[in-house]
């Protein structure tokens, strides 16, 4: 291990850090509540003090710093404007973060081109076209294709929770209406099961749904089943564009519900897949967990050093 990169995961219910070296080891790693709610300098408050936590857990400066945050982001102005954290609009994240660690290289990307990166970087290196998907309180993605992130123009490319499935489904935050997102993330899932009438042990808990699905509770199974449907149509589209070998699914909602969406998805997309080259994609759950975007974010960084590592 020769150099060392500080990676801040920014998501709409938490802040996660990790230093973690170019031969993939993490150092540390610390995680806290996102005050999503609160004003845009509390918010960066919170990045500055988990990000200085965990160099102080690893004991030694890092070289460079990656950022993967929930989208919409602009890598080209360094700001990010998550639907899902309301004070930051165009928020100048990484200046903020410059400010903070002088001196080093400061890289931004999506949180889902993260997510693809890591799982890329630490576990299917020899995927020459993978889409990652964070399913969590919002939805995104992003495209790895011969083993680089294929951002587009604005560093938005592969935002496949803001895919369009049913032009008469509900209203999203973007502007847009029937996204992927208000069927498939947390609180649009348990918002579906709370208009159909369900009342659960825990009515503010994607989890306590979940676990009334696994009881066989019939709403709580199929607000779950309507997620893994739109999931598996944006996994369709996305095939049929860039012929992709593997769709790896993460984030919150996907690790603690795999049970009650994996199979779903995956038949589904059998079900409706007409060409051979798209039901050939292996779908598969993150290998990294939580920790799949914050490996693609310190491989991003290192890769600004000169570093042989993924990206």
């Amino acid at each position: 291990m020769f150099r060392i990169a500080v990676a801040l995961d920014v998501g709409g219910t938490k802040l996660a850090a990790a230093v973690i070296g170019d031969d993939g080891t993490m150092l540390s790693r610390r995680q806290i509540p996102t005050p999503a709610r609160e004003s845009a300098e509390t918010l960066g408050d919170a990045v500055l003090r988990v990000l200085a936590d965990a160099i102080a857990d690893a004991g030694r400066q890092p070289d460079a710093v990656g950022i993967g945050s929930a989208g919409p982001i602009d890598p080209a102005g360094g700001t990010v404007s998550p639907i899902n954290i309301p004070a930051w609009r165009g928020f100048p994240i990484v200046d903020l973060v410059r400010r903070a660690l002088p001196g080093r290289a400061v890289r931004l990307a999506g949180d889902g081109h993260c997510m693809a990166l890591g799982e890329y970087w630490r576990g299917h290196s020899t995927s020459r076209a993978l889409l990652g998907m964070v399913v969590s309180t919002g939805v995104g993605g992003g495209f790895v294709l011969d083993g680089e992130i294929q951002a587009g123009p604005t560093g938005n490319a592969g935002h496949i929770g803001h895919m369009v499935i049913d032009p008469r489904g509900p209203d999203c935050p973007c502007g847009g209406r029937g996204c992927v997102e208000m069927f498939a993330s947390g609180p649009s899932i348990l918002r579906w099961a709370h208009a159909q009438g369900w009342c659960g042990p825990d009515g503010t808990d994607t989890r306590g749904l979940a676990d009334c699905a696994r009881a066989g509770d019939p709403i709580a199974r199929r607000a779950f089943d309507r997620a893994a449907d739109a999931i598996a149509l944006a996994v369709l589209c996305a095939s049929a564009l860039a012929d992709l070998d593997d769709v790896v699914i993460g984030g919150g909602v996907a690790t603690g519900a795999h049970d009650l969406l994996f199979g779903r998805i995956r038949d589904e997309v059998l079900r409706l897949a007409g060409p051979a080259f798209i039901r050939r994609v292996r779908i598969d759950r993150s290998g990294l967990g939580a920790d799949a975007g914050l490996f693609g974010a310190a491989a991003l960084a290192l890769a600004a050093t000169g570093s042989p590592c993924a990206a």
